[in-house]
């Protein structure tokens, strides 16, 4: 019964977002484009959640193989999801989106969305090329985690300072258990520890 709440609550906590989202009323006339991009934004929290849990193989059920196979998995997708809410952008407003990446964009929140991009891509590659990286799994695994760590906050604070598709209580909600699952995680794994042997 326990393992079945656990995954019930998550399943609430990623497609509630996405739901609340359907019915903003900031959709109503807005182009395929921009609505692609907003709903590939929402879906990227919810990606951030399953992340970390899957790192601290914390989803019942699944074996720490499983877990490490799934977290590669959602760590893809998360970046189709960034390429996609970026690209829906460009299409929409490019400017904008030039704006932003040049960080002289005078919105706040679109800073902390392409730091969290840049950082997310590199992460992805330390995840995906993990074995053909001649680095000591101690390090590897700070980098790739310190970059991940920048690319949760980024985004955290890019959903948090947009006003958009996402709602704000349940926005609010999945970004604190982004940062709860990252922590406990960070926290657990003590990956800052790069002196003990691996």
């Amino acid at each position: 019964m326990r393992n079945l709440l656990i995954w019930a609550a998550l399943i609430v906590a990623v497609t509630v977002p996405l739901i609340a989202a359907a019915n903003s009323p900031l959709l109503a006339w807005r182009d395929p484009a921009y609505i692609m991009a907003g709903f590939a934004g929402v879906l990227s929290m919810g990606l951030l959640l399953l992340q970390p849990l899957l790192a601290g193989r914390d989803l019942p059920g699944l074996s720490p193989v499983a877990s490490r196979r799934w977290h590669r998995r959602v760590g893809i997708s998360l970046i189709v999801a960034i390429v996609v809410h970026v690209s829906g952008l460009w299409i929409t407003s490019p400017p904008d989106v030039v704006d932003a990446l040049l960080f002289v964009s005078p919105t706040p929140f679109s800073a902390w969305g392409v730091v969290a991009m840049w950082t997310a891509f590199p992460a992805a590659c330390l995840g995906i090329f993990r074995q053909r990286i001649t680095l000591r799994y101690r390090l590897w695994r700070l980098g790739h985690t310190g970059l991940a760590t920048v690319t949760i906050v980024g985004c955290v604070v890019h959903a948090m300072l947009i006003e958009g598709t996402m709602e704000v209580m349940t926005k609010t909600a999945l970004c604190i258990l982004v940062l709860l699952a990252s922590v406990r995680t960070l926290a657990r794994l003590r990956v800052w520890d790069i002196r003990r042997r691996s």
